[in-house]
């Protein structure tokens, strides 16, 4: 007896058709599908869309090599474009630092110039000193450019003046050199061998005379003018107002804390003590003389500048 077989019948079999197992047929292969046809693609000939000619080739690469020349410009112009501002303000600090520089240039040139050469000098801040006189001694620098001026120089000449304390210098261009005189204040004489020699408050002689100046106190101190006593007179003769340094005619000094002056021909004493707080004691020894001028009195007493005597 056949058994039935378990795959399906193939095609072209009778359904139902026993089939058997074990035949060749049975071992079938499946049917392949059919291949599709190969149709075979034409090449180009040369010339025709297949391997460029040379001369093809060298229009190809200058294309490119101009496009790329082109996208250079564009990226050039689009740099510019965005940089404008950038641009514009660096322009400006650049005519600004030029225009600096060319000004600083000219400015230095002119100043050290014959332009602005010295042509005249004036001397002002002078009592005593004869500003004529001192302005002849300083005309060596006449025609020297201002900014060349030599301060070295013009020191050299004013330490020729005893009576010049300081001085400064100011330059008025185009032609002015101007000369500020501190002049020394003279705060007596002494009586010396050689004569009546005026004084200042350092002790630096200003002048000698064989009579006493008029209008100048004659100081009578210990120990010269090295000493502190005269030092201490000095101070306190600086300390007092023109309208009271002019009524006094002696100083004298023992010790720095005994100062006594002497006013005018009533020979009025004037007891100050220390040459300490002089400011304070000059300005009561004003009022005192404001309430009891000197031709009443016989003595001011302004040791203590809290209460001031009259006596």
């Amino acid at each position: 007896m056949r058994r039935p077989s378990p795959l399906p019948p193939s095609p072209g079999s009778p359904s139902g058709a026993p089939q058997d197992v074990d035949a060749p047929a049975a071992r079938a292969r499946p049917a392949r599908e059919p291949e599709a046809e190969v149709v075979p693609f034409p090449l180009p000939s040369p010339g025709e869309g297949g391997e460029p000619s040379p001369g093809a080739r060298d229009t190809g690469l200058r294309d490119v090599w101009r496009a790329s020349r082109a996208r250079r410009r564009a990226l050039r112009a689009e740099v510019r474009r965005f940089t404008v501002r950038q641009r514009r303000r660096r322009r400006v600090w650049i005519g600004v630092g030029i225009a600096f520089i060319v000004m600083v240039l000219g400015t230095a040139g002119a100043a050290y110039s014959p332009l602005f050469a010295v042509e005249r000098i004036d001397v002002v801040g002078t009592s005593q000193l004869d500003a004529a006189a001192v302005a002849d001694a300083l005309s060596g620098q006449v025609g020297t450019p201002l900014a060349l001026v030599d301060d070295s120089a013009v020191k050299a000449t004013l330490v020729r003046f005893p009576l010049v304390e300081s001085y400064t210098l100011e330059a008025r261009p185009p032609h002015d050199l101007v000369v500020r005189i501190v002049e020394r204040t003279p705060v007596g004489v002494i009586e010396t061998p050689a004569g009546y020699t005026l004084l200042d408050a350092a002790g630096v002689v200003l002048s000698t005379t064989p009579t006493a100046p008029a209008g100048q106190a004659v100081i009578e101190v210990a120990g010269g003018t090295d000493a502190e006593p005269f030092r201490a007179a000095g101070r306190v003769m600086r300390a007092l107002p023109d309208g009271i340094r002019s009524q006094v005619t002696g100083v004298s000094a023992s010790t720095p804390d005994d100062v006594t002056l002497t006013l005018g021909a009533t020979d009025t004493r004037v007891v100050w003590g220390s040459a300490d707080r002089s400011a304070e004691k000059a300005r009561v020894l004003d009022l005192l003389m404001q309430k009891s001028p000197p031709d009443r009195t016989r003595e001011y007493d302004v040791t203590s500048p809290e209460a001031g005597v009259v006596r």
